[in-house]
């Protein structure tokens, strides 16, 4: 129902979801508010990776929309966020394709049998349907809406920036490059072609593989986006900055790596390295159904919010952004959607979410203080 009425409803959010920056000074790199990216779209509401959830999203305020990218058989680049298609499509109800399903072909990633995109054309991956995968979100949409082009997808993007008349930008991930190289599908040509010409707002390119950005950097005037994450509790980035700073822009970060990597003042040594280095911080993913996933102990967030206003004061230098009011932190603060993105906010050049207008009302409300 709440996805129903957000569909109806939300168009006229569109006018007003430029972010406004009076009175308020960021801790982003260029001082800017945090950007809104709409991870898979509004997904946190529809079928992921549908022009329906990408239109919901921008409706809703994000700034950014992010499709995840894999090639069909026939080499087009289609958005899903994985290469099989059993838990986001109705491909399991197809009789036609039974006979498709099988191991996976690419030994690197996990053992499953499954159906694969890149088994399908584009005219068959049109046949199917798109589901909600996470347990506990609405299933009303399912069976409802197509397996979008990247082309697609970047037409609906400029027209939906032209009618809110603010920029909307695209944010695609390149997904298991190696992989569609080794069979005869690589990324960079048509990534590139696909978007040549694009202007409806920023382009940023990301990928979990540091090869695919090496060999884009300077090709494209797009920002390019190395994908961390921490191996184990309390480490730092799978990846050292100072390499990553060779050769991409910015982190698209495990939010875990801000929770959970510390200096002994307890304060966040991943933000700060990436920071001197000029790297920009987009941190990953915010889902209100699961806020604070990650987090070690209530403990250590209480300790992180209790240093956070000389945490503030020493890098931003602005004392409204250090919400000195939320200390101490109760169990109901620290386990809320909005506490979430406004602890973050301060250190943050942007944040992935599967529920854009929670985002955009929490960085409202941050303004507004």
């Amino acid at each position: 129902m709440r996805a129903a009425l957000l569909l109806a409803g939300l168009a006229s959010l569109a006018a007003c979801a430029a972010p406004k920056e009076v009175g308020v000074m960021w801790g982003t790199l260029d001082g800017k508010p945090p950007l809104i990216i709409a991870h898979r779209g509004a997904s946190g509401y529809l079928p992921e990776h549908t022009l329906e959830a990408y239109a919901l999203a921008i409706e809703q305020g994000a700034d950014v929309v992010e499709p995840d990218l894999v090639f069909t058989k026939d080499g087009v680049l289609v958005a899903r966020h994985d290469r099989y298609l059993s838990t986001t499509t109705n491909v399991a109800d197809k009789p036609e394709f039974a006979g498709r399903k099988r191991a996976n072909p690419d030994p690197a990633t996990e053992s499953r049998e499954d159906w694969w995109v890149e088994d399908f054309t584009l005219g068959e991956l049109k046949t199917l349907r798109a589901r909600q995968p996470f347990p506990g979100r609405s299933k009303e949409h399912d069976d409802k809406f197509e397996i979008p082009t990247f082309a697609e997808m970047l037409a609906l993007a400029a027209a939906k920036s032209k009618e809110a008349g603010r920029p909307v930008g695209v944010y695609p991930e390149t997904k298991h490059p190696a992989y569609f190289a080794s069979i005869g599908h690589d990324f960079e040509a048509p990534l590139l072609e696909a978007l040549e010409g694009f202007d409806a707002g920023p382009v940023f390119i990301q990928s979990f593989e540091p090869e695919i950005l090496k060999r884009l950097k300077g090709k494209t005037d797009a920002k390019l986006v190395q994908l961390v994450y921490a191996k184990e509790p309390g480490a730092g980035p799978n990846i050292p900055l100072d390499e990553i700073a060779t050769y991409a822009d910015g982190v698209g970060a495990a939010k875990s790596l801000y929770l959970n990597f510390w200096d002994e003042r307890w304060l966040p040594v991943f933000s700060d390295e990436a920071r001197e280095l000029g790297l920009f911080i987009h941190y990953w993913t915010f889902r209100d159904d699961e806020p604070n996933a990650g987090l070690r102990s209530l403990a250590d967030l209480q300790q992180l919010a209790a240093n956070r206003w000389e945490e503030c004061k020493h890098r931003i230098g602005h004392p409204r952004m250090c919400f000195d009011e939320i200390v101490p932190v109760s169990v109901k603060e620290a386990t809320s959607p909005e506490f979430e993105y406004r602890f973050y906010f301060p250190l943050a050049n942007g944040l992935f979410t599967d529920f854009p207008d929670t985002a955009f009302k929490a960085r409202e409300q941050t303004m507004q203080r």
